[in-house]
């Protein structure tokens, strides 16, 4: 089988590390199935992206949305990056870390009147709006307030990302931001929203998109919004154009943030503002795993399954996207030989799958598998079905490593409920 190795979790005498943590050490205190990160690998890819658009006035923010941990999005805090938020949980655990408020910025297509007034009330940089009854909205709000709301609009430049639908945003047909026509008529209602500081526009196109084609014709027809609304007098000190650098999960073609960089900042510099980018999958995951360990090994009508104590409800993509995540054992034993099986979890769904059909090394009960590329999306989607514990996390910082969320006990799954 293949293994998939980088800087940041190799195989040391056949054994698999994260950074210098040997990944059974930490299994010992803190049990399977269980989420381990790579510190490092979140500060690198972020000044990685932040070195590329050196040539431009421009600003990071963490999406947070891909790995809300409280000391993830510390890690990205304390280099000097910002944070979007998706809602009222997210903008707290935002907070609680310190990210100063002028450093965060509140996106969503469905935000709450309690979710639009504390972000007025704690005053971040920008409200994105997604929809002229959003605005009338944030306007009333603002007016009872006696505030002005910084606001950008998301503006759906109805491009094709090449992604999976689940996971496109930028189309007519998506359901997120508003069309260009609709975009410049609200720019232009100054007085219909007196309550309103138009400070950008925004786009969001998609996620995982592996080339920079969608992303150079979106900015094209922003820009040009941008500069026409300049010349109307609408001067916008933010152009934001939002996340979605694929990463690697299965040998895809990923283009460089240098290469991003690259392609976008000829038609960036013309607009002489600041340029915020939203990366959150790029930023964590590859930064991540999931540990299983085998609980046990069968055959069905000559179908291999392997029965692991991970399950759907802790990491949900290869159920809902057909998504793929390399699996490969902690442990290489070389002298065990190569299967083609279905890695599967304990709960009771037939779509409670890891892989199907995967090569991997035979295993025995007792044995860990690493389920790799599980940083974003991962623990962030977890749930309690079955009611099972969602699984700690683990923060690994060269030879050391510190518990980040602990598992759940069951008195938590009892929490709030009455008989």
């Amino acid at each position: 089988m293949n293994y998939f190795n980088s800087k940041y979790f190799t195989y040391k005498n056949n054994e698999l590390y994260c950074e210098g943590m040997s990944l059974k050490d930490i299994l010992r205190e803190t049990g399977t199935p269980a989420y381990v990160y790579s510190q490092n690998y979140f500060i690198d890819r972020y000044n990685e992206l932040d070195s590329a658009f050196n040539e431009i006035d421009h600003n990071i923010f963490y999406a947070v949305k891909s790995n809300f941990n409280l000391s993830v999005i510390k890690t990205f805090a304390d280099i000097g990056g910002g944070v979007d938020v998706n809602s009222e949980g997210e903008l707290l655990r935002a907070l609680k870390v310190g990210v100063p408020n002028d450093k965060i910025i509140f996106s969503g297509v469905g935000k709450t009147y309690d979710e639009i007034k504390i972000a007025l009330e704690k005053d971040l940089l920008m409200i994105k709006a997604e929809s002229e009854e959003e605005l009338v909205l944030i306007n009333e709000i603002a007016t009872i307030l006696n505030k002005t709301a910084r606001v950008g609009i998301r503006v759906n430049p109805d491009v094709d990302p090449k992604t999976h639908p689940y996971i496109s945003t930028g189309l007519a047909e998506n359901k997120f931001g508003v069309d260009v026509p609709t975009a410049i008529k609200l720019y232009t209602e100054r007085d219909r929203f007196k309550n309103i500081d138009y400070t950008g526009i925004d786009m969001h196109i998609g996620s995982q998109i592996t080339t920079v084609e969608p992303f150079v014709s979106a900015v094209e027809k922003l820009s040009e919004i941008f500069l026409n609304l300049k010349k109307q007098g609408i001067k916008l000190k933010h152009f934001d154009i939002g996340g979605g650098i694929g990463v690697e999960y299965h040998h895809e073609r990923i283009f460089s943030p240098s290469e991003f960089a690259k392609a976008l900042i000829p038609i960036l510099k013309k607009l002489d503002c600041k340029v915020i980018l939203e990366p959150g999958r790029y930023l964590s995951a590859n930064a991540g795993i999931l540990i299983a360990q085998v609980l046990y090994t069968k055959v069905n009508h000559k179908k291999n399954f392997i029965i692991v104590d991970a399950a759907m409800n802790d990491l949900i993509r290869p159920s809902i996207y057909g998504a793929y995540h390399h699996i490969q054992p902690v442990q290489i034993n070389k002298s065990c030989k190569d299967i083609s099986a279905d890695i599967v979890g304990p709960v009771c769904e037939s779509g409670d799958f890891l892989a199907k059909d995967r090569n991997i090394q035979e295993c025995k009960r007792g044995d860990y598998l690493s389920v790799m590329s599980a940083g974003a999306y991962g623990s962030t989607m977890a749930s309690n079905y079955n009611a099972r514990r969602r699984p700690p996390e683990i923060l690994v910082n060269g030879s050391s490593f510190k518990v980040i969320k602990n598992r759940e006990s069951f008195e938590h799954l009892f929490f709030e409920e009455y008989l």
